[in-house]
């Protein structure tokens, strides 16, 4: 595709997630190695790369999830040969662990326990969730994956550490 089409398409999907009040989130961490287990068996593991924990509010959409999926695969977070954040997972030939976590949807701002009303239903969760996941995989990276809707033990070794905090409507 010519750079033009790919730029009107950018600016096209841009429109669609920027200027909303709220977005899909993401809490994006380098690590050495990293790994998920459900009721003590591993479900999914990575050595070098980003752990992505990716929680969907109600009116997240495809556009939403593809933005946070190609921000990731090129996210410069890794170090070149003079010690810089200059490179990407993809560059560093790194993997995905990406975990749903609707938790990040919870708003204590009126008390106390947290309100989850801003979090998606879970079956909508799901299907942009497994569409990120896909994206991901798309690009060409490996990704392994958390099991949607169960009690999970994160395990990671952060390197740096590096945390970013990322949503598809750019407010961080």
């Amino acid at each position: 595709m010519a750079s033009g089409g790919r730029a009107r398409i950018d600016a096209a999907r841009d429109a669609t997630v920027e200027g909303r009040e709220n977005s899909m989130r993401a809490v994006v961490q380098r690590v050495s190695r990293a790994q998920v287990a459900v009721k003590g068996e591993i479900a999914g593991q990575i050595g070098l790369g980003l752990l992505v924990l990716l929680g969907v509010r109600r009116d997240d959409t495809e556009a939403d999830a593809t933005y946070l999926a190609e921000k990731i695969c090129g996210l410069r977070v890794f170090d070149d040969d003079q010690g810089k954040m200059n490179r990407s997972v993809q560059n560093v030939g790194g993997s995905v662990l990406a975990v749903s976590q609707f938790t990040l949807y919870g708003d204590v701002r009126r008390g106390k326990r947290p309100s989850f009303d801003a979090a998606a239903p879970a079956e909508q969760a799901r299907q942009l969730y497994e569409f990120f996941v896909g994206q991901i995989r798309t690009a060409g990276l490996r990704c392994e994956t958390g099991c949607f809707q169960e009690m999970m033990q994160v395990e990671l070794v952060n390197e740096g550490p590096v945390t970013m905090l990322l949503d598809s409507a750019k407010e961080f």
